[in-house]
């Protein structure tokens, strides 16, 4: 079983295609349970971002778990898949594992350093788990994963280089609209957990009153509580909209929240299916409004008003396209580099594991059929006699499989290792899947 990655992210499709294949909290269920079903996937795990989407999957094989991993992915964008493959990345193997271990660094990041990929990470891992789609391999990959992220993060300044993609967004917006957070009013739409990042920075940055808008109140009241805001519920849009100079969006909605109207003396209207009364508008005036959400929360129509600037997320990744890492980047991929040579060696000798405890519960048939027959010929002999032998024949076999088996786990955690595992099984005819070996291991495949 191998790691594998498929995954579309801003630096591959346009946001029109990430705002399809984003994979909605509570859609994501079901697609695990789509993705199990496939013949050669046996783990899943699946991150949805507001610049990314990847599946992490335990395949059995390379080229159907692509094409099961693809199709599944497809199906559930409601894309052709020969449209979806020409976005999608895919890493395998090792790099699939040094691809989680740069993601969870920051190093992907559209931001680079930013460490809410981090609790993102944590949270699919998280969902997996409790849907029981991650197995070994996945949750090796996962947990290393995040303590790499951490470790990168301690032993490193990339904190310094890396900002949040609120941060970014914000300093960029006041850069062309010359509105700074600090002494702001602030509108804050969405009390998820991009809403909550945004709610922290905007606290520190200094605004002079901060308003969080969700569709429940209760929740709003929570993440306002926390932060010295005022919470309201999508029927408290208007004015509030109308006293912000800054809207920063952030929802989980499926659609737009914030759409352009033609209707007088509105510029903009809230969606009913956003959950507010139908018909809830207003007048808009000078603002920076800051798309954060995929699929986008905010019509582009709405940017192109005057004293209107509207910064979405492709509009972000354009403006960090050119972004230079500090050089405790370098830093960063040292660490990567080593600790994806230790997963890859447990990896191997995970593998290798079912051949040895095979090989090993063969010589003890045959020491035990060979033991029987000493009884049946030689009834004489007494008990302690025939104890001194079981011994000084266990220790010959366990002296003459030591460096076999030693040399074999070495050799395994090599590149094409596998090759070895599968030439001691052919040589001794093992069946790694017999009870005497899973119980060797634990009962564990």
């Amino acid at each position: 079983m191998n790691p594998l990655v498929v995954g579309v992210s801003y630096r591959t499709a346009p946001v029109s295609l990430l705002e399809r294949v984003a994979v909605a909290a509570d859609a994501v269920p079901g697609v695990l349970r789509d993705l199990l079903a496939q013949q050669a996937v046996s783990e899943a795990v699946i991150l949805s971002t507001c610049n990314r989407v990847e599946i992490y999957a335990g395949v059995s094989a390379f080229h159907a778990g692509l094409l099961e991993l693809s199709t599944v992915l497809a199906e559930h964008a409601g894309v052709p898949i020969e449209e979806l493959v020409e976005h999608l990345y895919v890493r395998y193997d090792d790099e699939a594992v040094r691809h989680a271990y740069r993601l969870a660094a920051g190093l992907d990041s559209m931001v680079v350093g930013e460490a809410q990929i981090l609790g993102q990470l944590r949270e699919s891992y998280r969902v997996a788990t409790s849907e029981d789609s991650a197995g070994r391999v996945l949750h090796e990959l996962l947990q290393s994963a995040l303590r790499v992220g951490k470790r990168v993060h301690a032993e490193t300044g990339i904190d310094r280089a890396g900002q949040s993609v609120v941060t970014a967004a914000l300093e960029l917006g006041a850069a062309e609209s010359g509105l700074e957070p600090a002494n702001a009013n602030v509108l804050v739409i969405g009390a998820g957990a991009m809403g909550a990042l945004a709610c922290a920075t905007l606290q520190r940055a200094g605004v002079a009153q901060l308003v969080v808008a969700n569709r429940t109140l209760d929740k709003a009241q929570r993440l306002a509580d926390s932060y010295g805001g005022t919470a309201i519920d999508f029927t408290g849009l208007p004015a509030a909209m109308a006293a912000a100079d800054i809207v920063l969006s952030a929802t989980a909605s499926s659609g737009h929240v914030l759409s352009a109207t033609a209707e007088p003396g509105a510029a903009w209207t809230l969606d009913p299916g956003a959950g507010a009364a139908p018909g809830a508008a207003g007048p808009l005036g000078s603002k920076l409004i800051l798309d954060l959400a995929v699929p986008r929360d905010v019509d582009p129509a709405l940017g192109e008003l005057d004293d209107v600037i509207l910064l979405d997320i492709e509009r972000l990744g354009s403006a960090l396209a050119g972004h230079t890492s500090s050089t405790d980047v370098a830093a960063a991929e040292l660490i990567v580099d080593d600790e994806v040579s230790g997963y890859t060696a447990w990896l191997r000798g995970a593998e290798v594991a079912p051949t040895v405890a095979a090989l090993r519960a063969r010589a003890d048939d045959v020491m035990a059929t060979e033991l029987r027959r000493l009884d049946q010929r030689r009834p004489e002999l007494t008990d302690e006699v025939r104890s001194e032998i079981a011994r000084t024949v266990h220790r010959v076999v366990q002296q003459l499989l030591h460096q076999p088996t030693v040399r074999v786990r070495q050799l395994a955690a090599e590149p094409g290792g596998a090759q070895y595992a599968a030439l001691v099984r052919e040589l001794f005819a093992l069946d790694v899947t017999s009870d005497s070996v899973q119980e060797a291991l634990g009962g564990k495949e």
